[in-house]
Parts: C-alpha cells; sequence; structure tokens
C-alpha cells in the first residue's frame, strides 16, 4: 500500500468494508494503444481545422490582415498582395495537410510507446496500481 493510502486509512475513525486490490500493469495490448491513439489524432486533427478557420475568421473580420497586407506591401514591393498567399482556401488546405501528418505522428506515437512499454517490462516489472471498491 503507498504510504498516502496508509495515511489516509488511518486517519478514518471506522474501517470501511472496502477491499483493497494491488495490481501490476504488465502488458499493453498493441491495437488498444494504436486505436485509441487514432482516436485522439482525429479529434487533435478535428480542433486543428476549426481553431485554424475561427482564428483565420477573426483576424479576418479585425482588419488586421489588411493592415499586415499594407506593411507587406510598404516592404516587399507594391506588386506583391498578402492577401493571395494567404486565402482562406489556402489556409484551410495547409490546416488540412498539418491534420493528416498529425494524425500519421500521433498513431505511430502511439504504437510505439506501447512497443516500448512493453519491451521496459521485462526489465521493470511493471507498474503497480492499486484499486478499491468504494
Amino acid at each position: 500500500m503507498s504510504s498516502v493510502a496508509e495515511k489516509l486509512a488511518k486517519k478514518s475513525p471506522r474501517r470501511s468494508p472496502s477491499k483493497q486490490v494491488r495490481l501490476r500493469l504488465v502488458y499493453v495490448d498493441f491495437w488498444s494503444a494504436v486505436k485509441l491513439s487514432f482516436l485522439v489524432a482525429i479529434c487533435l486533427a478535428i480542433v486543428t481545422i476549426v481553431g485554424t478557420f475561427l482564428v483565420y475568421t477573426v483576424v479576418s473580420q479585425t482588419g488586421i490582415f489588411d493592415a499586415a497586407n499594407k506593411l507587406f506591401k510598404d516592404v516587399a514591393g507594391g506588386s506583391n498582395d498578402l492577401k493571395a498567399i494567404l486565402s482562406l482556401g489556402q489556409v484551410m488546405g495547409f490546416a488540412v495537410v498539418v491534420s493528416l501528418l498529425n494524425l500519421v505522428v500521433t498513431t505511430a506515437l502511439g504504437a510505439i510507446t506501447a512497443l516500448l512499454y512493453n519491451l521496459s517490462v521485462k526489465v521493470t516489472g511493471g507498474v503497480l496500481v492499486g484499486f478499491t471498491n468504494n
């Protein structure tokens, strides 16, 4: 039992009828980790796309693009246009590409993490986890 659990058990005036179990996590299923990391990556992709759209809309509506476009024309010359480079289609296309790359990388990292944990369990013996039925 951990020291925090022992202190809490000693502080209570009556004994609870709960049973405490200490289990050791010695295996993480590879396909479960891949499926979970894929679902997390899909959620992150949706958040990235929606967040990019919202930020673009706010920046466009507040006139920050107009000020940045004027500054860009002054610095780079009169023929260049920042609005053509940073159109809504270009920005959303970039957000989709970044989301797809993030989906692949996050799924791969979930799989690699499961493999590394399963390999490290052979050396460390796993993680000790305590449960109770309160």
